[in-house]
């Protein structure tokens, strides 16, 4: 396997050049035309079977191989997001607001960086590859979308590949971790409804905002008071609206937020409570409170068995990587839909470099990342596919 790492190194430049052009022109979910366009041209470049539009604007192309076997899916994101960028970088982003503050620029390469080295492969392929390229991850639902249009059908994959690249962690570090992996995300939206009145006569007013304050604190109470010290889970609240005017107590107030958790237990027990304290709070405060949830993605859990090879891979692939076997993360990924269907694993490259000072996370305006973890992503993604379609 040594081979894919030297070619991963020799097809660096390719690889770096198409994460370029995907940064400096960064397109949101579901409007990822030029990023598609790109995607499907270089596929049909190297013969691939190619269907465009799949789940809007996602991208799939089918490698035969020479003998029977197994199909592998493999899948990439290509979304940006609605940030500023601030890196400098001369490579930045183009389009005022919109940025590729993810990795998911990386990720598109990569993908088709592996396509090309697969390609050559075709001869030694047992069975085939189903390349996914993936609208719209940041929560506007691209893998419903996929999987709506028939993604995992004609053909049917037997397994799942993914991976992310991983500010969090330095250049050399994998993860590759058996079982529960990335948190299940949940939106919740709380509505409070009072009385409005002048700011200055709040005693003629049912004032949702003074609802809202107490509803904030009171939420924090369900991690630390009720969910079991030993589980995991997340409650924060990153938005709140109310109010137009200075003088004005408003009718009502909304607040938005996000819930992750691993356990459907932990969940239930987390939304129950928010119900509760909501209208009980709400209630006590002679306003009315309205809660709707949204369920987002599950967690990714991934295939035991599939989380080990990976991990072995990597070590014989890379030596002097540092292969995790144990880390978790309450960030969320619509990859769980398609692994909750085909077994697979979702593995994490590390690309921070500190003394370069690409340590800003994920949807940061200043995210960048060492561009060597290309090189490791490519790798170890041929790696994995080749070890399990039996090639040699």
């Amino acid at each position: 396997m040594k081979f894919l790492l030297e070619q991963a190194e020799a097809l660096f430049r390719y690889t770096q050049s198409l994460r370029r052009d995907f940064h400096r022109h960064p397109e949101l979910g579901f409007q990822e035309h030029r990023t598609a366009g790109i995607v499907a041209r270089e596929l049909r470049n190297l013969g691939l079977e190619v269907t465009t539009g799949v789940g809007k604007t996602g991208v799939v192309a089918i490698l035969d191989g020479m003998h029977d076997g197994p199909t592998a899916l493999l899948r990439f994101d290509m979304d940006a997001l609605p940030i500023q960028e601030e890196t400098g970088a001369e490579y930045a982003s183009t389009h005022s607001g919109v940025m590729h503050a993810c990795g998911h620029d990386g990720h598109t390469a990569i993908g088709l960086t592996v396509a090309r080295i697969l390609a050559q492969q075709r001869e030694a392929l047992h069975g085939r590859v189903k390349f996914v390229f993936q609208p719209a991850e940041e929560g506007l639902g691209g893998a419903q979308a996929m999987l709506e249009d028939g993604v995992l059908e004609n053909p049917r994959p037997d397994f799942s590949l993914a991976l992310h690249l991983w500010n969090e962690k330095p250049v050399g570090w994998v993860a590759a971790v058996p079982g529960p992996f990335m948190a299940g995300s949940d939106i919740v939206e709380i509505t409070l409804r009072g009385k409005g009145g002048h700011g200055a006569l709040p005693h003629q007013t049912r004032d949702p905002i003074v609802a809202a304050a107490q509803l904030v604190l009171a939420l924090q109470t369900i991690i630390s008071r009720n969910v079991p010290p030993l589980e995991v889970a997340v409650l924060s609240l990153t938005q709140i609206h109310g109010g137009e005017a200075h003088n004005v107590i408003p009718e009502s107030v909304q607040l938005r937020g996000t819930l992750r958790t691993f356990a459907s237990s932990v969940r239930d027990l987390v939304l129950k409570r928010t119900a509760q304290i909501t209208q009980e709070l709400a209630q006590a405060m002679e306003c009315d409170g309205k809660i709707k949830v949204t369920d987002l993605t599950p967690p990714v859990i991934n295939d035991e068995a599939m989380a080990k090879w990976v991990a072995q891979v990597a070590q014989d692939l890379i030596p002097e990587v540092n292969v995790d076997t144990t880390y978790r993360t309450m960030v969320s990924e619509d990859m769980a839909l398609m692994m909750a269907q085909v077994p697979g694993c979702y593995f994490m490259i590390g690309s921070a470099n500190p003394e370069r000072g690409l340590i800003y996370g994920h949807h940061h305006p200043r995210f960048d990342f060492d561009e060597r973890a290309l090189i490791y992503g490519v790798a170890l993604m041929c790696a994995a596919t080749l070890a399990k379609l039996g090639a040699r």
